[in-house]
């Protein structure tokens, strides 16, 4: 007889082709897993300029209004907000270029004009913060006008990535950085500094927190 013996059970889920479902379930996970090690962090994003919006603007509001324990004479607190925003941007690109150097086509160039976005944008808030100093503008009017151009600048760009990305919680982020910024502006010079650093500072850290459980959660 020539009968073949029968092939073990072992044997034949070995040979068993993939599950369509399982493939792709394993190809979607695959794809998730890569994305996240080329994207930049935004929790550590968001937590840096958490940080230095907190910090750096209740340093300046202590320092106009001689209250609270960060208070320093106001050159002091002008640099140290300058240098904290400096290691913000440092940290930021550091990261997000060593993050996306390996992402090709779309995502790169998506990414690229972003980048450009923000400089684009600080650019002209420069250009019109030394055009308001030319006109003489007080010194008033310039701490209202300093944070509030800034925080426009941020938010819309955090609107525009949230929409391009799809990305819920940098949206919302995008919408409350404007909300602030105006609620600031608002309330005048030097109470602005402590809206922008309790509730935008807040605010970014808040998103981190949320990004981080959301990442749990997935």
């Amino acid at each position: 007889m020539n009968a073949s013996a029968p092939r073990s059970p072992r044997a034949t889920d070995d040979d068993a082709p993939l599950d369509p479902r399982e493939a792709l379930a394993v190809l979607e996970s695959e794809r998730s897993r890569t994305q996240r090690q080329l994207e930049p962090d935004v929790r550590l994003i968001y937590g840096v300029w958490g940080a230095t919006w907190l910090v750096g603007f209740l340093v300046l509001w202590a320092s106009s209004t001689g209250r609270g324990p960060l208070v320093l004479p106001p050159p002091a607190a002008g640099s140290t907000f300058a240098a904290l925003m400096a290691v913000a941007v440092v940290v930021t690109g550091v990261h997000s270029t060593r993050r996306m150097a390996g992402l090709r086509g779309t995502s790169s160039t998506q990414g690229a004009m972003y980048g450009w976005a923000w400089l684009l944008g600080f650019g002209c808030v420069a250009a019109l913060f030394t055009s308001a100093a030319g006109a003489g503008a007080s010194a008033e009017v310039m701490g209202v006008l300093a944070p509030a151009l800034s925080g426009l600048v941020v938010g819309l760009l955090y609107l525009a990535g949230g929409a391009m990305w799809q990305d819920r919680a940098q949206y919302a982020l995008g919408a409350w950085i404007l909300v602030t910024s105006a609620a600031g502006a608002i309330a005048g010079y030097p109470a602005n500094h402590l809206v922008m650093g309790l509730l935008g500072g807040g605010g970014f850290l808040v998103a981190a927190v949320v990004v981080a459980v959301r990442g749990r959660s997935a």
